[in-house]
């Protein structure tokens, strides 16, 4: 018997699960879509033309491409942990959806990495909404925003994964709360959306250096702003290193959830 803490195995049986997930999201694709955009393309707006109004360029850069440049990462965060949250957990322990599937010639390990795939594609769907409405704002328009495309992937696999860590150890809608206030919502403040992190205490930037949202603002806004990143190998580490061990810690805690 397969013990819990082997690592995950992989085959080409996710894509059955993917599938089915993106054929049932596909009915409300439109109010799914809405609903992950609305939020960021409102704090775009508000910020970026009324505190824009305010505050002329940051960093020679004007402060409605600072700030998208930066909002559609947390964008890509929002919609990928929402999905591996409440929509994974309602098909786990609510809908039994999970349990029908593992009476298919399918290992839980297919599932887990099924769900995380889709959470990233449907969070890309989002990013790639706020990045139309960018261009059509005049921000992004350069060769180098081609690169942003798989970094959002990659951003939105890391959150996916964290959000089955989350999802795996919940008894409830009510624990997901904790999640978002306690890890989500600091870090938004902490990664530069809003504000470079340069203004932060010398300590607070370190703390920040390591987060997985700041590795992200960190790779995505350069190339968005016609620029190249800075130190873009370790901030390509980070979000690996959060990417593989959420989703090896998710596979751990899954098995041992479900498999008792």
């Amino acid at each position: 018997m397969v013990s819990n803490y082997s690592l995950p195995s992989f085959s080409l049986r996710f894509i059955p699960i993917w599938r089915r997930n993106f054929l049932v999201w596909r009915k409300l694709a439109g109010a799914s879509v809405l609903g992950n955009v609305a939020e960021p393309l409102i704090t775009l707006i508000a910020f970026g033309y009324g505190l824009g109004s305010l505050l002329s360029n940051i960093d020679g850069v004007p402060y409605i491409a600072f700030l998208a440049s930066g909002a559609i990462c947390m964008s890509i965060m929002m919609a990928s942990s929402f999905e591996a949250l409440y929509s994974a957990f309602s098909r786990m322990h609510v809908q039994k959806t999970w349990d029908a599937l593992l009476n298919a010639p399918l290992d839980l390990d297919d599932v887990v990495l099924a769900e995380m795939l889709w959470a990233a594609t449907k969070a890309m769907f989002s990013g790639i909404a706020i990045l139309l409405v960018m261009f059509l704002l005049g921000i992004g328009l350069h060769p180098q925003t081609i690169l942003v495309l798989p970094l959002l992937f990659l951003t939105g696999m890391t959150f996916a994964s964290l959000g089955l860590v989350v999802n795996a150890l919940a008894r409830g809608y009510d624990f997901f709360t904790y999640y978002f206030t306690l890890f989500n919502t600091p870090m938004i403040f902490l990664s530069g959306i809003y504000y470079p992190t340069s203004n932060m205490p010398q300590w607070l930037q370190m703390v920040a250096n390591f987060l997985p949202l700041s590795a992200a603002v960190n790779l995505v806004r350069p190339l968005i702003l016609g620029r190249w990143p800075e130190s873009w190998l370790m901030n390509l580490v980070v979000l690996a290193i959060y990417c593989v061990a959420g989703f090896y810690a998710a596979t751990v805690l899954t098995r041992r959830r479900l498999l008792k």
